[in-house]
């Protein structure tokens, strides 16, 4: 070995973060693959979201690798921190239900949050649309979301709600096309944990006198659910299922988009951690 050869081996960088939970997304409706994509392009759900999570700073890819030079073994840091780690990804899931219209679902680790910052959901959904959109074209019905709540701090959901994490980027949405406006059917499931149930009237309430035009809730509801509502497409091991205690609020939507659903789901886990709400929630949205 010469003075300047280095061996690289796999290693684990200083500093490297554990994820706080994981956040898995469904979304359901049409997808009509692209005319022009070749059949036998490798490049599936898993490579495109880690590519575009990547190019656009949210994947975590912290690590490093040990150099064995002539003073010693010495360690490199390498990647950058981000938002989440790579977990999974794909069209089909052996536990969707039969007809559900799945069209890709993605799996990540999410990575400890600032306290002033909420759930990535916003981003995740815009990466997991933008996948989709190099597959082919959405025609997007409903979304499932399973949200770790419990990586949320309390203390940033304060009682006057004044500084909420979501609340801050509320107003990107008011420059919306009122003509967009579209009704909505949102519901949150604790599994086997009940706090969410005993959580919905404050919830539904705060949404109501908070300061924000995103989501208007006209009323709420303990036993009318969407049916994806207590059918989500992964094992109940990776939270605190099966789907047993759910809240659905029914309202006006800014627009019917992702970006928009992704910011809705982080203002209700925001909400719900404010009250007192510790464990992880399905979020399952659609066009009633």
């Amino acid at each position: 070995m010469t003075d300047d050869s280095t061996e690289a081996r796999p290693g684990l960088a200083p500093g490297a973060r554990s994820p706080v939970g994981t956040m898995f997304a469904a979304l359901y409706g049409g997808l009509t693959p692209h005319p022009w994509r070749d059949p036998d392009d490798t490049r599936d759900a898993y490579a495109l979201f880690y590519d575009r999570s990547l190019a656009m700073g949210w994947l975590d890819d912290v690590g490093g690798v040990v150099q064995i030079t002539d003073a010693g073994p010495r360690e490199r840091r390498t990647g950058a921190p981000g938002l989440w780690g790579m977990n999974d990804a794909g069209q089909e899931h052996p536990l969707a239900l039969p007809g559900s219209s799945l069209v890709g679902w993605f799996q990540v680790g999410v990575e400890p949050l600032p306290v002033d910052r909420p759930l990535p959901v916003q981003p995740f959904l815009r990466c997991a649309g933008d996948v989709l959109a190099r597959l082919g074209t959405l025609d997007l019905r409903a979304v499932q979301v399973l949200l770790p709540v419990q990586g949320l701090d309390p203390a940033s959901s304060p009682p006057e709600y004044a500084g909420m994490p979501s609340l801050r980027t509320a107003g990107w949405f008011g420059a919306a096309d009122p003509g967009s406006r579209t009704p909505v059917r949102v519901s949150l499931d604790g599994g086997r944990a009940p706090a969410i149930t005993s959580a919905a009237p404050l919830i539904r309430e705060r949404i109501g006198r908070l300061d924000q035009d995103v989501f208007a809730c006209e009323s709420s509801s303990l036993v009318d659910h969407d049916p994806l509502a207590t059918a989500p497409p992964f094992d109940d091991a990776l939270w605190n299922g099966p789907p047993r205690h759910r809240v659905t609020f029914h309202g006006t939507l800014a627009e019917w988009s992702l970006d928009t659903l992704g910011w809705l789901a982080g203002f209700l886990a925001d909400l719900a951690a404010g009250q007192g709400v510790d464990t992880p929630l399905l979020f399952t949205a659609g066009r009633p």
